[in-house]
């Protein structure tokens, strides 16, 4: 179903995987990897969004370190390559390319003018910082990492931003989780949800953590967000 394309910027090219949907313009949304790299799931993910009527694109955000990471949760192997591309990430140079594939999403001629982000993981976390550092028209952010390091951005957040946070989720302290929904629960742009008794990733299909139905919840409620910011 999809498409690779290659993003040109000053520090160099990388690709990002396209999904079309049938309507000739559509508002796009850029789709966050994990630290899995640009795998079948993100893909999916991608496919998902184009099949509900958006123009899906997601970048290789790891291309400066590793072009072409596609590995997944199902090994101790991928799981230490994971873990060490997710240690080595430069999360400012990141949102960097992100912003270089807003651009260009912008200027797709199957793009109706506005663009939303949604992030998984580290993705979540880079959802976040797409929100207050680019031009994104809305973000959504699963279960990211790392988000309570950088609420003091959130002064600079002029778009929507939705968040789903596990409420058990070992990678996010509950002291942490503490400090985003204090931090932002009064933002008049940010929406929270949480799931209670869910564990990381629980939106992951085939992952280890994967919940149904609080996946199916979390979904419904990004389509909606993005058809309402985006529309």
């Amino acid at each position: 179903m999809g498409e690779s394309v290659t993003i040109t910027t000053p520090d160099g090219a990388f690709s990002a995987y396209v999904a079309r949907p049938a309507a000739a313009k559509a508002p796009a949304i850029v789709v966050i990897q994990e630290i899995f790299g640009v795998n079948a799931v993100m893909r999916g993910i991608a496919d998902g969004f184009a099949a509900q009527g958006f123009l899906a694109i997601c970048p290789d955000l790891f291309w400066r370190m590793e072009p072409g990471v596609d590995i997944t949760d199902q090994s101790e192997a991928e799981w230490k390559k994971a873990f060490a591309l997710y240690n080595a990430f430069d999360v400012d140079l990141g949102v960097k390319d992100i912003g270089a594939t807003i651009a260009h999403v912008r200027q797709d001629a199957g793009c109706a003018g506005k663009v939303g982000a949604v992030g998984f993981c580290l993705g979540g976390l880079l959802a976040f910082l797409t929100a207050t550092r680019t031009d994104i028209d809305a973000s959504v952010g699963y279960y990211g990492v790392g988000i309570e390091k950088h609420v003091g951005e959130a002064d600079k957040l002029a778009d929507p931003l939705m968040l789903h946070i596990a409420e058990a989720d070992q990678f996010v302290p509950k002291e942490a989780q503490k400090l985003i929904i204090a931090s932002l629960k009064n933002h008049p742009q940010v929406e929270i949800f949480t799931y209670p008794g869910r564990d990381h990733a629980f939106a992951r299909p085939g992952g280890e953590h994967y919940d149904a139905a609080d996946a199916a919840k979390a979904n419904a409620r990004t389509l909606a967000f993005f058809q309402k910011a985006l529309g």
